[in-house]
């Protein structure tokens, strides 16, 4: 996007920062109706919950632009609820198909933590996924 366009339609990097942000939110939200889906059709949570997280991982400038929601609201208050869409919609989404809501929220801290090492490393394969998901959902109660 050339600068002049950007300050016609932002008079401030924050203006800016704020709408790429809330674009990033609305792919959240709309990505996780699709896992839900998928979950739902499911009989394998973990193997499933892998598969998903793998396809997102090769949306690397997905996963960069969501990732930086994470990066703008530890430096801005405002922007939190916007950075927990992703993570409280994963365990909304989660929740009915795990034993307890401790489960769902454990299985959603540790995609969190693979998405997050795939930033800069590379990314864990579906098996590996697939086998720190089982032995999670099935210890956490």
């Amino acid at each position: 996007m050339p600068l002049g366009a950007t300050t016609y339609y932002f008079k401030t990097l924050d203006d800016l920062t704020d709408a790429a942000l809330t674009y990033a939110a609305e792919l959240s939200v709309e990505g996780l109706r699709g896992w839900a889906e998928a979950l739902d059709a499911s009989a394998d949570l973990p193997a499933t919950l892998a598969e998903l997280t793998t396809a997102y991982l090769a949306d690397r400038p997905r996963v960069l632009l969501e990732s930086e929601i994470y990066l703008a609201a530890a430096h801005r208050p405002e922007l939190r609820p916007m950075a927990r869409v992703w993570f409280d919609g994963l365990v909304e989404i989660l929740e009915p198909h795990t034993t307890t809501p401790a489960a769902a929220q454990a299985a959603a801290v540790f995609i969190d933590g693979v998405l997050l090492r795939a930033l800069n490393d590379t990314p864990l394969d579906t098996p590996t996924i697939t086998a720190a998901l089982a032995a999670l959902l099935t210890t956490v109660r």
